[in-house]
C-alpha cells in the first residue's frame, strides 16, 4: 500500500469536500447572500471596531495631467493607511473612482508608475506588466486611489517585496485574518472617499488588483455592496487549483472558508453588481482552467440574480500579471451604460 504524504491526504479530503454553503435553490438568492455574507464577514475575522478617520493630508500636487492628493487615514485605532488619490484635469466632476491594489509586490508606487515608494517620480513611469493601474485609470478618465495594503510596501513590506508571515501568522492567533484587514481597509477607504472628497462620485465605485490585490478587490466586492464593479486579476481561481496546490503567501488563505465556499460560490455574493475576472492563458500559479471553472460557478449565480451578462472573464495571452488593454473597455462599457 502507497503511503501518502499529508499534503496528498489533505488535498484528497478537499477534492472530495461539497462546500456546505453552496447555493442550492431551495430559498431566495438573496436570503443565501445574506447568511453566506455573514459567514464570509465570521470567516475573514471581521467587523473590527470603527474609528475616527483623523484624516491628515499630507501634500497636494498639480501634475501635466491630475491632481495628486497624499493623505493617510486611521482604519481601526492605532492603524493608518496611505495613499494617493489621483484627479484628472478637465474632467466634470463627480467622477468615478478606480480604487487601485496592486499585489504581491514592492508596493503601491506601482499603481503610480513610479520605480521606488520612497521616490515621488514622474507621472507615468515605466513600470512593466501594466501594472500602473492609477495611471491608467487617470488615462480612461476616473479619479483613482492608490492605497498601500497591509504587508506590502509602506505598511510592512521591505525593499525585496511583501512581508506577510509573521503578521498573517500573529492575526490568526487573535482571530484575525490579513485579507480582512485588507478587506476593512478597502471598506474605511470608501468612508474617507464618501466623506471627505467631493470630487469623487460615491455611486460609481470600482475596485480592480492583481494577484493578492485582485484577491482583496474580490472579497471587498463580496462584502462591500458600495463597490459596484470589482476587475479582479490573476486571483479568482478554485482554491483546489491554486492556493491549495502549490506553494502561496499565507496571506491568502482564510481558516475553513473551503468547508463552506468555493471562490466561484463566493462571487454570488457580487451580483447584481458587476464582476470582471481577468486571468492569464498561461498562469501557472492561478491556471485558467481553474478560473474557468470559478467563472461558470460565477455565471450560474449571476443567472439566478437574473444579470447573467454582469460577470466577465477576460483572458490575456501570457502568464501571471495583469492585462490592462483586454479588460479595461469592458469595464468602460459597464460604466457607458450606467452612465
Amino acid at each position: 500500500m502507497k503511503c501518502v504524504t499529508p499534503y496528498e491526504h489533505n488535498q484528497s479530503l478537499l477534492a472530495k469536500m461539497v462546500p456546505s454553503m453552496r447555493y442550492d435553490g431551495k430559498e431566495p438568492f438573496e436570503n443565501w447572500q445574506g447568511k453566506a455574507r455573514q459567514k464570509l464577514t465570521e470567516l475573514l475575522g471581521l467587523p473590527f471596531e470603527r474609528c475616527a478617520d483623523e484624516l491628515s493630508v499630507e501634500y497636494t500636487e498639480e501634475k501635466e495631467k491630475f491632481r495628486e492628493i497624499r493623505f493617510r487615514f486611521q482604519s481601526e485605532e492605532g492603524y493608518f493607511v496611505p495613499c494617493h488619490l489621483l484627479v484628472p484635469r478637465g474632467k466634470a466632476e463627480p467622477l468615478p473612482v478606480v480604487i487601485c491594489l496592486q499585489g504581491h509586490t514592492t508596493g503601491m508606487h506601482l499603481s503610480l508608475g513610479r520605480s521606488k515608494h520612497a521616490d515621488p517620480g514622474e507621472e507615468g513611469s515605466a513600470v512593466g506588466e501594466d501594472q500602473d493601474f492609477a495611471i491608467r485609470a487617470v488615462r480612461e478618465g476616473y479619479c483613482a486611489l492608490a492605497m498601500e495594503q497591509r504587508n506590502f510596501g509602506e505598511c510592512g513590506g521591505t525593499e525585496k517585496g511583501p512581508d506577510c508571515q509573521n503578521s498573517t501568522m500573529t492575526a490568526l492567533l487573535i482571530g484575525r485574518t490579513t485579507m480582512g484587514e485588507r478587506v476593512w481597509d478597502i471598506q474605511r477607504a470608501i468612508d474617507v472617499l464618501e466623506k471627505h472628497f467631493s470630487m469623487v462620485d460615491a455611486h460609481k465605485i470600482i475596485c480592480m488588483g492583481n494577484s493578492g490585490g485582485g484577491t482583496a478587490a474580490f472579497y471587498a466586492g463580496c462584502l462591500e455592496p458600495r463597490i459596484s464593479y470589482v476587475m479582479s486579476g490573476s486571483a479568482v481561481c478554485t482554491y483546489e487549483d491554486s492556493i491549495a496546490a502549490r506553494h502561496h503567501c499565507t496571506c491568502n488563505y482564510i481558516p475553513g472558508i473551503r468547508r463552506y465556499f468555493e471562490m466561484g460560490d463566493l462571487a454570488g455574493l457580487i451580483a447584481p453588481r458587476y464582476l470582471e475576472i481577468v486571468a492569464g492563458k498561461d498562469d501557472p500559479i492561478f491556471p485558467l482552467s481553474g478560473a474557468k471553472k470559478s467563472y461558470e460557478l460565477a455565471r450560474s449565480l449571476f443567472r439566478v440574480a437574473g444579470v447573467e451578462d454582469h460577470c466577465r472573464l477576460v483572458a490575456g495571452n501570457g502568464g501571471h500579471r495583469f492585462y490592462a488593454d483586454p479588460a479595461w473597455p469592458v469595464m468602460n462599457a459597464f460604466v457607458k451604460e450606467n452612465e
